[in-house]
């Protein structure tokens, strides 16, 4: 059996039951959506019963809600970790931070569009904890635009609109890469890099050449 934390989302044990459940989860809520998804479909794809589900989630929003927390809490973590391990110059770290957040999208991009297209079907308390984590993710941007413009690198006027942007520049990958197609994450991402430099107009980012996440 599950517990669950004071959120109500549910703390998986380690085990390969919880594991299939998620993963039929994100396929069906991708090509179908969540209202179109039953449990039936989840267990279907999982290869266990509807019941066996409830042994591991109380419900299927408990499914949606535990993706979405996964999701956000795994591109927030990569997200920091890019700008922590940045060179020191402004540029540099917003150009890691985008490599690993376009990385993330086209990695894992069933999940963060289930993420940003289901928002809409959350119930509460999983959507205010959803909604946290997102303005957690945003300030990591506002925080690297605007020290940007304060050192000087960036010119831009408009930097928390800037960073608002640029993040929603990542957001748009989900709904056209292919990532059997002939653009690669790594490749991707440096566009991408340069395109963010390029919203913050760093003064020097023909130069900066950081290193893909």
């Amino acid at each position: 059996m599950t517990e669950e934390d004071p959120v109500g989302r549910p703390r998986l044990h380690e085990g390969g039951g919880s594991r299939a459940v998620v993963e039929s989860a994100i396929a069906h809520f991708y090509a179908r959506g969540y209202h179109g998804t039953s449990m039936r479909d989840i267990a279907s794809g999982a290869g266990v019963t509807v019941a066996s589900i409830y042994h591991h989630f109380p419900s299927k929003q408990a499914i949606l809600q535990h993706i979405m927390h996964t999701t956000l809490t795994d591109v927030l973590e990569r997200t920091r970790q890019a700008v922590a391990s940045a060179p020191e110059t402004h540029g540099e770290r917003l150009g890691a931070l985008m490599c690993a957040w376009v990385g993330f999208h086209a990695e894992r991009g069933q999940e963060a569009l289930i993420s940003a297209v289901e928002f809409r079907s959350l119930e509460e308390p999983g959507r205010t904890h959803v909604v946290a984590l997102r303005d957690e993710q945003e300030q990591v941007f506002r925080d690297v635009a605007t020290a940007g413009v304060a050192g000087g690198e960036f010119l831009t006027a408009h930097p928390v609109e800037a960073a608002r942007g640029i993040i929603a520049m990542g957001y748009a990958v989900v709904n056209w890469y292919d990532p059997g197609g002939h653009l690669g994450p790594r490749e991707l991402a440096a566009k991408y890099r340069d395109l963010a430099l390029a919203t913050v107009e760093h003064r020097c980012r023909t130069s900066t050449r950081p290193d893909l996440q």
